[in-house]
């Protein structure tokens, strides 16, 4: 007899067959998403809430917000029109004000960081390293420390209560992370390509504007989500530093001082407080994970 008619089937293999570990596998996949739905429900629960509660009217605000399933019709836009209008701060003229800050303080660090980031990364030049370090090692100063020194510098030179305290504040503040993040980013491009730049005769300007920026727009994209968000929420520096004009967050408490009836109002302003936020995380998070991670084994 051949070998092939002789031959005995393997026991105890220890391998499953393929449709049992697919079942598996396909069961674990659902209870994995199951968990997964509950967690988000859980989480999203009471922002769902505060939602409901800014659209209903001071006197139902104190029955519980899912009552509103019972009772649609007592839903209202008025809230959010009284947050807007209303009060010595009205919202309306904190959300340009808050947009004159945020949007300079978000691209200005930028644009100087991409710069250091480049020189850290492509040149040579004694005490870079040095350098670095020291720009890294401001990440851990608490911001609160520097504010006196700060509020009497800028008093020296009448600067308090003008958009250009809060600018050179939010700027100073957000450099170390910036070149950080800009810095380990550059370190992960290719250097044939730099190299092939020199080649043909590129300036290192030529190099950074068409080739480095180009290629850093996920670390861009990362780093300008983090200050905005940042400098949009920020209560304290615009209370220290922009005396006598309202921001979103500082006409939002306002709004809480101002209204003490109830959550109404206040519940109405978080969420134009966060609608523009929620704009620029939306639009620019497909760049956010690649460029947090791209350089986040690099030295």
């Amino acid at each position: 007899m051949s070998a092939s008619a002789t031959s005995v089937p393997q026991v105890g293999s220890g391998k499953a067959p393929k449709g049992k570990v697919g079942a598996k596998a396909s069961q674990a996949s659902w209870v994995v998403k199951a968990v997964v739905w509950i967690i988000v429900f859980l989480w999203t629960l009471p922002t769902i809430g505060l939602l409901v509660t800014s659209f209903r009217p001071t006197t139902a605000q104190f029955n519980g917000w899912w009552n509103v399933i019972t009772n649609p019709t007592q839903l209202t836009i008025q809230n959010y029109q009284d947050a807007l209008t209303t009060g010595s701060n009205p919202m309306g003229g904190a959300f340009l004000n808050s947009l004159a800050v945020a949007i300079p303080a978000t691209i200005i660090p930028i644009l100087i960081a991409a710069f250091a980031a480049y020189a850290f990364t492509f040149m040579d030049f004694p005490g870079k390293n040095v350098l670095f370090i020291v720009i890294v090692g401001l990440l851990v100063i608490p911001n609160q420390a520097a504010f006196v020194p700060l509020f009497r510098l800028f008093n020296l030179f009448h600067l308090n209560g003008t958009f250009l305290a809060v600018w050179l504040v939010h700027i100073g503040f957000g450099m170390p992370l910036a070149v950080y993040i800009l810095r380990n980013y550059m370190g992960t491009l290719p250097k044939a390509v730099i190299e092939s730049a020199k080649i043909d005769g590129a300036s290192h300007f030529t190099t950074f504007w068409r080739l480095i920026i180009p290629m850093s727009y996920p670390a861009l994209a990362s780093f300008a989500i983090f200050q905005f968000l940042w400098v949009w929420n920020d209560l304290f520096v615009a209370l220290i530093f922009l005396q006598g004009e309202p921001v979103m967050t500082v006409a939002l408490k306002a709004l809480m001082g101002q209204q003490g009836q109830g959550y109404a109002l206040l519940t109405a302003g978080t969420f134009v407080t966060m609608l523009l936020p929620l704009v620029v995380f939306v639009s620019l998070q497909r760049y956010f994970i690649r460029g947090m991670t791209s350089g986040a084994v690099k030295g």
